[in-house]
C-alpha cells in the first residue's frame, strides 16, 4: 500500500505525522530528508519570482510601521529562514504584514519620540514579545481556537482579503495614488481618480501587458509567467528609460545586512511593548491559522495549529534579535509562491537568499522594475486565491452558511481583516448557540414494515402506542435549552392522542448535561409525577449518566426506567400497562424476513 500524497507533489502526510524528536519540532528537517530532487527547479524559480514581491512589500510595510525601509527587508529574510525550519506548512510565506504595521506604528512612534534607532529597538522588542506569546500558546496547545474558523468563514476571509488587496493595488496598476485610511475610502478615491482622468496610460499599458503574460502562461508548468512578466517589463523600462515619462519604478534598494542585536528598551516602555507584542501575536496567528488551513485543503496535508503557533513564535523571536519587527503569514505573497510553482519551504529560503544578495551585492538590480507590474502580479495572485466555485457549492448546500461566508468577506472589506474574521466568528457562535438553544426534537412512531421508531412528521402514517410518548431530543442539555426541553416534553404529553402514562426520552443524541439542565430534569420529573406520568429514558450514554450521578440527580430517578434501547423501553411500558397494541410484525400474514417480535418485546404482548 503506497502512502498518500497530494497529487504526487507533497510529502507523505502519514509519514510526516509519524515524525518524532527533532523532526517533530523542526518539520524542515523532515522535508530535507525526504526532498524530491525533481522539485528543486520549481522551488528555485518560485523563490526568484517571490523575491520581486518580498522586496517592495517589505520596504513599504516597514515605512508604514514608522521604521526605515531597510528594516522591512530584515523582517523579510529572517522569518523565511526560521519558518523553513520550524514551520509545518509546505507553502506559507511569512514577513511584514499590513495589519501588524498599524499596531507597530501605534506603539513605536509615540515611544520613540522621532528617534529611528530607538524605534528599531522598540520594534525588535515587540517582535520578541510576540514570539514568546506565540510559543507559550503553542506549547499549551491553544491552537484549538482555530476550530471556530469553519470552511465558509475561511472562504469568506480569503475572498474578502483578495478583494481588499486587489482594490489597494488597482491605483498602482493605473499609475496614480489615492489617499484613505480604509479600503472603502481607497476604492472611492480610485473611482474618483478614474473619473478625473488621472490614469497614466503608459503605466497602465505595461501593467495590462504583465497581466496578459501571466494569464496566458498560467497553464505553463515549465516557465513562470510571473517571472517572464517581471523580467521583460524591467528590461523594457530600463532600456527605454520609461521612468522619465512618468512610469513609477522600484528604485535603488537600501543597502545593509541584518546583525544580531539585543533590543534593550527602557523599563517604562516594557508594559506597552509587551501588550503590543501580544496583540500582534493574536493578529498574526489569526491570519496564519486561516491561511495555513486554506492551503492545507489545497495540498491535502494535515493541519497542526499548535505547531503553527510555535513556528510563528520562533520566526518572530528570531526576527526580533535581528533588527526586525513583528511579522505574520502573508495572504498576498503566499499565493505568489503557490502560483509560481513552489513545492516546499525551500522556495522561501531561495527568496530569502536572493534578498540578501540584493542587499549586499545588487542594490540597483531591480531599480527599473515598474510598480504597476508588482501590482499586476499581486492582482493575478489574488484572482487565483478567490474560490467562487466553493461559494456557489455552499449556496446550493446551505444558504445560511453562504451568507455567513459573504458576511465574512464584507466584514473584511468594511472593518478590516482581523475585525472581519472576528465578526464572522461571533456570528458563527451565535448561530451555534441558536441551533443548540432551539434544537430539533421529534415524537417517534412505529411504521409498518420498517424497523425501529421514526419521526412522525416524516412518517405521518406511523402508529403510536396508546398511552406512550416516545420523544427524541437532538442536542446536549444545557442552560440555554433546559427550559425549552421541559416545555416540549410537556407539550408532547398534553398533545398526545390518548392520555399519557409514560414518556420515554430517546436520549442517544444527548451528549452532556449541565447543572441547570439537571435541575430542570428534577423539576420536570416532579411535575410529571404529579400528573401521574412516568419519565423514562432510552439509549442514554454512560458518560451522561455519570454526569447525572455527579450532579446528584441520577438517584432521584427509578433505575429501572433507564433502558438500553427504545425497543426495550416499549417492552417495559407494555409489561406494566395492559393496552391494546398489535405490532406489524405480529400481525397475521407477516411477510418472511420481517423483524421478529423479540426485537421489540422481552415478553408476551398483553395487547396481542
Amino acid at each position: 500500500m503506497t502512502e498518500q500524497t497530494d497529487s504526487g507533489q507533497g510529502l507523505p502526510a502519514q509519514q510526516a505525522s509519524r515524525s518524532s524528536g527533532l523532526e517533530y519540532w523542526m518539520p524542515g528537517l523532515h522535508t530535507l530528508r525526504h526532498y524530491n530532487p525533481q522539485w528543486l527547479k520549481d522551488d528555485i524559480v518560485a523563490g526568484l519570482v517571490l523575491v520581486t514581491i518580498l522586496v517592495p512589500v517589505g520596504i513599504a510595510y516597514s515605512v508604514a510601521a514608522g521604521l526605515p525601509g531597510v528594516y522591512g527587508l530584515y523582517a523579510t529574510v529572517i522569518p523565511l529562514f526560521a519558518y523553513a525550519l520550524f514551520g509545518p506548512s509546505r507553502i506559507l510565506v511569512l514577513g511584514p504584514d499590513s495589519a501588524l504595521a498599524a499596531v507597530i506604528f501605534a506603539v513605536v512612534v509615540p515611544l520613540s519620540g522621532g528617534d529611528p534607532a530607538k524605534a528599531v529597538l522598540l520594534a525588535g522588542a515587540m517582535s520578541i514579545a510576540a514570539g514568546i506569546a506565540s510559543l507559550l500558546a503553542g506549547f499549551v496547545k491553544l491552537g484549538f481556537i482555530t476550530d471556530l474558523l469553519s470552511k465558509p468563514i475561511r472562504y469568506g476571509y480569503m475572498n474578502g482579503i483578495a478583494l481588499v488587496v486587489m482594490i489597494s493595488q488597482a491605483p498602482k496598476l493605473f499609475g496614480f495614488k489615492v489617499e484613505g485610511d480604509s479600503i472603502i475610502e481607497k476604492f472611492i478615491g480610485f473611482l474618483q481618480g478614474l473619473a478625473q482622468g488621472k490614469t497614466h496610460w503608459p503605466t497602465l499599458a505595461i501593467g495590462v501587458a504583465a497581466l496578459a503574460i501571466i494569464a496566458l502562461m498560467r497553464s505553463n508548468r515549465r516557465v513562470s509567467g510571473i517571472l517572464v512578466a517581471v523580467v521583460l517589463t524591467t528590461l523594457a523600462v530600463g532600456y527605454f528609460e520609461l521612468d522619465r515619462f512618468g512610469v513609477a519604478v522600484l528604485g535603488v534598494l537600501p543597502q545593509g545586512f541584518p546583525a544580531f542585536t539585543l533590543p534593550v528598551i527602557p523599563l517604562s516602555d516594557v508594559v506597552q511593548v509587551v501588550i503590543g507584542g501580544a496583540v500582534a501575536a493574536v493578529l498574526a496567528f489569526s491570519e496564519t491559522s486561516v491561511l495555513s488551513r486554506t492551503y492545507a485543503m489545497k495540498t491535502g496535508d494535515p493541519v497542526n495549529p499548535d505547531k503553527e503557533m510555535i513556528a510563528l513564535g520562533a520566526a518572530n523571536l528570531a526576527t526580533g534579535f535581528f533588527q526586525g519587527f513583528p511579522i505574520s503569514s502573508s495572504a498576498s505573497r503566499t499565493p505568489v509562491a503557490d502560483a509560481a510553482g513552489a513545492k516546499t519551504q525551500l522556495a522561501c529560503v531561495v527568496g530569502a537568499i536572493a534578498v540578501l544578495f540584493l542587499l549586499v551585492f545588487g542594490p540597483e538590480l531591480l531599480k527599473s522594475l515598474p510598480d504597476t507590474v508588482l501590482a499586476a502580479v499581486v492582482i493575478a495572485s489574488m484572482v487565483g486565491l478567490m474560490d467562487l466555485k466553493s461559494l456557489v457549492r455552499i449556496y446550493r448546500m446551505r444558504q445560511a452558511e453562504f451568507w455567513l461566508s459573504v458576511g465574512c468577506s464584507a466584514g473584511v472589506i468594511v472593518f478590516g481583516t482581523i475585525e472581519g474574521i472576528g465578526l464572522a466568528v461571533v456570528v458563527a457562535l451565535i448561530a451555534f448557540v441558536w441551533e443548540s438553544w432551539r434544537p430539533y426534537s421529534a415524537i417517534l412512531s412505529r411504521v409498518d414494515g420498517l424497523k425501529g421508531y421514526h419521526d412522525i412528521t416524516r412518517y405521518p402514517h406511523g402508529r403510536r402506542i396508546p398511552g406512550l410518548v416516545l420523544f427524541r431530543w437532538d442536542a446536549p442539555l444545557f442552560f440555554a435549552n433546559a427550559e425549552l426541553f421541559s416545555n416540549r416534553i410537556l407539550d408532547a404529553v398534553h398533545g398526545a392522542p390518548t392520555p399519557t402514562r409514560w414518556i420515554v426520552v430517546a436520549a442517544e443524541p444527548v451528549t452532556s448535561v449541565d447543572v441547570t439542565a439537571a435541575d430542570a430534569l428534577l423539576e420536570l420529573k416532579k411535575r410529571l409525577d404529579t400528573d401521574g406520568v412516568v419519565l423514562a429514558f432510552a439509549e442514554m450514554k454512560d458518560p451522561v449518566k455519570d454526569e447525572l450521578k455527579e450532579l446528584g440527580v441520577l438517584s432521584q430517578f427509578e433505575q429501572d426506567h433507564f433502558f438500553p434501547t427504545i425497543g426495550q423501553a416499549v417492552n417495559g411500558y407494555l409489561d406494566e400497562n395492559p393496552v391494546q397494541w398489535l405490532d406489524w410484525d405480529e400481525a397475521p400474514g407477516m411477510t418472511a424476513g420481517a423483524a421478529p417480535s423479540s426485537l421489540l418485546r422481552d415478553g408476551p404482548n398483553p395487547g396481542a
